[in-house]
């Protein structure tokens, strides 16, 4: 019974990073190298990662400075960052590339914020789901005389309890990233 908890703990937990790093990526009017983390350059034929093939480094508050390991990389680099769904353009100088973070406008922002209370409504459904999952194991695991009805109920409430606090930081971590959004 404890172990069937835990592996459901461990599954809303992953989750939960999901979400955290799902969150990171999304730009709140301030440089973050954790914005370009989904990335994928076409480096010599196949897709690559940006954080792979260079550092990033946010010098300035609206300022994100590129600087690839192989100096070639540099025009396969913009071109992908030009593909992405940032709005941002490149500029390089033969061997940084320089990403200006302009201000977010309130209609961005408003579609951010969408975004955002989309992404956490999707890792709760998914939470939800792994509640389900476990008291459906939970219930077999009765009905195969491995639990008493006593100590079905316990599991259940302890289920319960676990998405409980799992939702409820999720939706901590949707009102930070919101009022960061928000903020001017």
């Amino acid at each position: 019974m404890l172990e069937v908890q835990k592996i459901f703990d461990e599954k809303m937990e992953k989750s939960i990073s999901v979400l955290k790093e799902e969150l990171q990526s999304i730009r709140a009017g301030r440089a973050n190298p954790a914005l370009l983390d989904r990335i994928e350059v076409n480096y010599y034929g196949s897709p690559t990662p940006l954080k792979q093939i260079a550092s990033v480094s946010a010098p300035e508050a609206r300022l994100l400075v590129i600087q690839p390991y192989d100096a070639s990389a540099i025009s396969d680099i913009e071109k992908a960052i030009m593909q992405s769904d940032l709005g941002i353009n490149p500029s390089n100088d033969g061997k940084l590339i320089r990403l200006a973070i302009p201000m977010l406008t309130e209609e961005r922002r408003k579609q951010l914020q969408k975004i955002v209370k989309k992404m956490g409504e999707e890792i709760k459904v998914a939470i939800r789901n792994e509640r389900r999952e476990a008291n459906d194991k939970l219930k077999k695991m009765q009905k195969n005389n491995e639990l008493t009805e006593d100590d079905l109920k316990r599991a259940e409430d302890k289920v319960q309890k676990m998405t409980d606090s799992h939702v409820k930081q999720v939706d901590e971590m949707i009102a930070k990233k919101e009022a960061e959004i928000l903020e001017v």
